[in-house]
């Protein structure tokens, strides 16, 4: 059974940091690019990282660049997030996507707030 399960979500103030992680188990890890993508409340689901199966990145969503990393341990089957300098709009649901092939598997989702 496929499970992921996202982590580290909170209420932080603005220029706060967060550190997502998302621990998977059920899959080969190794062959899923591995992606974080977040949904705020009226609005549609969004792509905020990827990252390939071998740890080169391939997406950054623009407004988030320069502040947020993802990076991925094929070791300890995780993916995290560092979201440093938050903004109120950075405010969602995240959550963690495994893809390979036609396969595509999701976790239940870590709420961030970002609030003063």
């Amino acid at each position: 059974q496929v499970q992921l399960v996202e982590s580290g979500g909170g209420l932080v103030q603005p220029g706060g940091s967060l550190r997502l992680s998302c621990a998977a188990s059920g899959v080969t890890f190794g062959r899923y690019a591995m992606s974080w993508y977040r949904q705020a409340p009226g609005k549609e689901r969004e792509l905020v990282a990827t990252i390939r199966s071998a740890g080169g990145v391939t997406y950054y969503l623009d407004s988030v660049k320069g502040r947020v990393t993802i990076s991925r341990d094929n070791a300890k089957n995780t993916v995290s997030l560092q979201m440093n300098s938050l903004k109120p709009e950075d405010t969602a649901m995240y959550y963690c996507n495994a893809k390979y092939a036609t396969l595509t598997f999701w976790g239940q989702g870590t709420q961030v707030t970002v609030s003063s």
